[in-house]
């Protein structure tokens, strides 16, 4: 599988994620700085976390006008595959690329622990590693992942199965709506989350619950 990691200023976990693509795909992924106008000819391009331009603003509302982000968007109509996760959720509904916004937690503070993902959606390219309903562990680090929509987007995602990930068991670290955690797009290439399954893909890191999205990914490619 070949994979792109874009960077923006403030990015802080593109060195999980691509430590993960490495160790998982076998290959270093190719790193494009924010303002280059192009990407590489990739399967899989991702967004990584952090707190891309401060989070000034919204977070991800100036990332998501990066100079990058047209290829990006260019990309994904050509049906690529993007990954965002954490503020790279926040960047693709910034950029249109996903449906909703990403708000301040319900609790008005930054939540950093483990929860629980129930997989809504076994059947996306990024999901088919689990089973439907399967209850996975994953860590989280975010102060605005309180994904909402309005009444109409949220029945038209919910009827159209767009929803990957729940928060499961009480675990919903922000109030997010419906217990969404992660979602794709109407064409199922792009794929929002907030939780950080690249921080959960070895023993070493106290499980493997999030390696099979990736080696789902890598068996696609």
């Amino acid at each position: 599988m070949k994979a792109a990691v874009v960077v923006f200023p403030g990015s802080n976990r593109d060195q999980d994620m691509i430590a993960a693509l490495t160790k998982i795909g076998g290959a270093a992924p190719a790193l494009v700085w924010h303002k280059e106008t192009s990407v590489p000819d990739v399967d899989l391009i991702v967004l990584p976390g952090g707190f891309s331009y401060g989070d000034y603003l919204r977070s991800g509302a100036i990332a998501a006008r990066a100079p990058v982000m047209a290829a990006v968007r260019q990309a994904a109509a050509r049906g690529v595959k993007v990954l965002g996760v954490c503020n790279g959720f926040q960047i693709l509904t910034e950029a249109g690329l996903l449906p909703g916004v990403l708000m301040r937690n319900a609790s008005l503070r930054f939540v950093c622990r483990e929860v629980k993902l129930a997989v809504a959606n076994a059947g996306t390219a990024f999901t088919r590693g689990y089973r439907e309903g399967q209850l996975i562990r994953c860590p989280v680090a975010h102060a605005d992942g309180n994904y909402f929509a309005d009444p109409e987007t949220l029945a038209r995602i919910e009827g159209n199965g767009q929803v990957a990930f729940r928060y499961a068991e009480g675990t919903n670290p922000n109030g997010s709506v419906n217990d969404i955690a992660g979602i794709v797009n109407e064409a199922g290439n792009v794929l929002g989350l907030m939780p950080h399954p690249e921080d959960l893909i070895e023993a070493a890191h106290g499980g493997t619950d999030g390696r099979a999205l990736f080696t789902a990914l890598l068996d696609a490619a």
